[in-house]
């Protein structure tokens, strides 16, 4: 029997020639089959091509908004939601938005008025929820661990590079 640092959550028997392709060993989403840790620097890559496994980074991503990608046409942003939290009732009147949840449940509400959330809908794992410009929207975490969703602005609505680390320094920056 071998001892290797990332199994999880004892050794196994594994021939020591083989054990870093082995099945046998804990599956880290972010170890390659080398057993390197391979996380995804989350910024703002802005309008040039970029390619990114979105559930990966999404998943990573510990902020309650970062913008990952800013074109002129579209942006694309990372959120985390806490538990219990919301994204907070908004509105864009120029903006669609897709947003598509890659962890966690939650409720989804839109309407036509900020006092008319007529809308209302329980989301999870692999929902996409579409906002048309001019809806009253909010998502709310119900789970009981972070809610991983990525959005996706067209136009951008978020200047370039934006990171809001709480929900708290978002309200604080857009008012």
């Amino acid at each position: 029997m071998y001892y290797h640092p990332y199994i999880y959550p004892y050794p196994v028997n594994v021939s020591r020639y083989n054990f870093r392709t082995s099945y046998a060993y804990w599956n880290n989403p972010y170890m390659d089959q080398y057993g390197t840790v391979n996380t995804i620097p989350i910024k703002d890559y802005g309008a040039k091509p970029y390619v990114v496994n979105i559930n990966k980074v999404t998943k990573q991503n510990r902020t309650f908004r970062t913008a990952l990608w800013t074109g002129d046409h579209l942006q694309v942003t990372l959120m985390s939601i806490r538990v219990g939290e919301d994204i907070g009732l908004e509105v864009h009147p120029n903006v669609d938005q897709f947003l598509r949840i890659e962890e966690g449940h939650g409720m989804v509400q839109m309407g036509n008025k900020k006092n008319n959330l007529y809308f209302k809908k329980r989301v999870h794992d692999d929902d996409a929820i579409m906002v048309p410009a001019g809806t009253w929207h909010n998502v709310i975490n119900t789970g009981k661990k972070p809610l991983k969703l990525y959005s996706i602005y067209a136009p951008p609505n978020h200047p370039f590079g934006t990171v809001h680390k709480t929900k708290a320094d978002a309200m604080h920056e857009e008012h």
